[in-house]
């Protein structure tokens, strides 16, 4: 599956918030016609003409306060980067296999399209959409979330000061959510259109992390996780 396919921009209840402007306008025009067409009207016809100019001008009313109301679907862009699957050599299969099988749902069930696994000061997995940068430098807001353990979304990248310290997502990511990884890990996912993760989005990738995270700190106490090789060990 692309992950990095944008998101679709038509709205399908457009017709549907379209009918009662069109209703009334049609309504009142008819009205009109009839009116002017008619050389004599009744009491009755006149009161019928009142209440369909009661009609019409509800119906556009409605139609005016549809198209006011309804939210307008945030823009995706085409996240910029390679596509990719890195996961930490030195793990152990097990691990491996869960962070790809955590990875994989988030990419496929939810608006994520890029995935940053980083726990005691090591980037484990980056998988989707790559930033330019492979190494996570933990900034303000980064550092916070392993303070505090306490997730933050960024529903809309562009405003905050501190996107700068997200190097290793792709350049034009729209939203972000950093989410704890038990003490000293994050969870960070990037998505292609601001304000696009909802609430039962957030209650979905809280649930994936913390069971990540108990598989992990259940590796960590039974088998303990080799160092990072660096070149020329």
């Amino acid at each position: 599956m692309d992950t990095n396919l944008p998101m679709a921009k038509s709205d399908p209840n457009r017709v549907l918030r379209l009918l009662p402007l069109v209703a009334g306008g049609l309504g009142g025009t008819l009205l009109l016609l009839n009116r002017v067409l008619t050389p004599g009207l009744t009491e009755s016809q006149a009161r019928s003409d009142v209440m369909g100019v009661i009609l019409s001008a509800l119906l556009i009313l409605t139609g005016l306060l549809w198209q006011r109301v309804q939210p307008v679907s945030p823009e995706a862009v085409i996240l910029e980067g390679e596509e990719g699957f890195d996961l930490d050599p030195t793990l152990p299969d097990a691990v491996k296999t869960e962070l790809a099988w955590a990875s994989h749902l988030l990419l496929t069930n939810t608006v994520t399209r890029s995935v940053v696994v980083y726990v005691q000061g090591r980037v484990l997995l980056r998988r989707g959409v790559l930033g330019p940068t492979a190494t996570v430098e933990p900034g303000p807001i980064l550092q916070r979330v392993l303070e505090t353990g306490k997730a933050v979304y960024l529903v809309n990248l562009k405003i905050y000061p501190g996107r700068v310290e997200f190097t290793y997502l792709p350049p034009n990511t729209q939203g972000v959510i950093c989410q704890p990884l038990g003490p000293e890990g994050v969870l960070i996912l990037a998505a292609n259109a601001p304000r696009s993760y909802t609430k039962q989005d957030e209650a979905w990738v809280e649930g994936i992390a913390d069971k990540l995270a108990y598989s992990l700190s259940t590796r960590a106490n039974t088998e303990p996780v080799p160092e990072r090789l660096t070149p020329g060990d």
